[in-house]
């Protein structure tokens, strides 16, 4: 099937944050209870018709600010060269991963190879270690499974986040008290821009992408927290459990089988 329209009915649920009383969380249980997964390696066509392979990794990443970028530079020095096919020889220096795009914000840098752009952390589907730990796909990510630990931790955070999309908008209620709506939702074309609209095949809205045993707010568990908290997390996974229990036919993600 194709990709579904951007537009459709969606259930969300709100309530404050158990651990901030600040805020509020309004959070869509239509696609966090959807069955998306990322199918990266799996069908995935990428999000440029040229670079299949290249899944979403095509224009590289951008820092969240200076703290993200400090801790994936902890990470990037413990990449080898079974681990990160584009690894420089000898000491890696901040200019060979990092580039700052025409607006002044901080990236990854984008290389070409064979024809392809994608981030300099991408190993291409040629790359076979010796080792057997790497492969192709995603350098931190790699890394983060010889360590022990959840790419949340060793990646940027827009690329552990996508496509989970979190929103902040300052509210100020009739009586003039004001909460911080933090919105948890899905991160659809319409997040990366007017250019969204402009991508060859994007995974939240494909029925092939659709096909995860477990819903999202189950498998997306680490993300989720680390958004949320853990006190924000128990209470959506309550949420959750009573919207699968009891959602209509409207409340379904489009792409989720039927």
């Amino acid at each position: 099937m194709p990709e579904v329209d951007l537009v459709f009915p969606r259930a969300h649920v709100e309530f404050v944050n158990p651990a901030d009383e600040s805020e509020v969380l309004r959070c869509d249980l239509t696609w966090l209870t959807s069955s998306y997964k990322c199918i990266f390696g799996e069908g995935c066509q990428g999000i440029y018709a040229d670079a299949p392979d290249v899944g979403c990794c095509t224009l590289g990443a951008h820092f969240a600010d200076e703290d993200d970028e400090k801790r994936v530079a902890a990470f990037v020095g413990m990449l080898d060269e079974e681990l990160w096919q584009q690894k420089p020889a000898g000491k890696v220096r901040k200019r060979d991963w990092i580039e700052v795009d025409e607006d002044g914000e901080r990236k990854t840098r984008v290389t070409t190879v064979d024809g392809q752009q994608a981030c300099v952390f991408h190993n291409r589907t040629d790359f076979a270690p010796s080792s057997g730990q790497g492969g192709a796909g995603c350098a931190l990510h790699a890394l983060a499974f010889r360590l022990g630990k959840n790419p949340v931790e060793t990646k940027p955070d827009v690329c552990w986040q996508l496509p989970i999309r979190r929103t902040f908008r300052e509210v100020e209620r009739q009586d003039g008290s004001r909460y911080t709506e933090v919105s948890i939702g899905e991160y659809d074309r319409r997040g990366w821009g007017p250019g969204g609209h402009d991508l060859d095949w994007y995974c939240s809205g494909n029925t092939e992408a659709h096909v995860a045993v477990e819903p999202v707010y189950v498998t997306h568990e680490a993300e989720l927290t680390e958004l949320m908290g853990r006190p924000a997390y128990e209470e959506l996974v309550r949420h959750c459990d009573a919207h699968l229990r009891s959602r209509s036919a409207l409340a379904l993600h489009p792409a989720d089988p039927r």
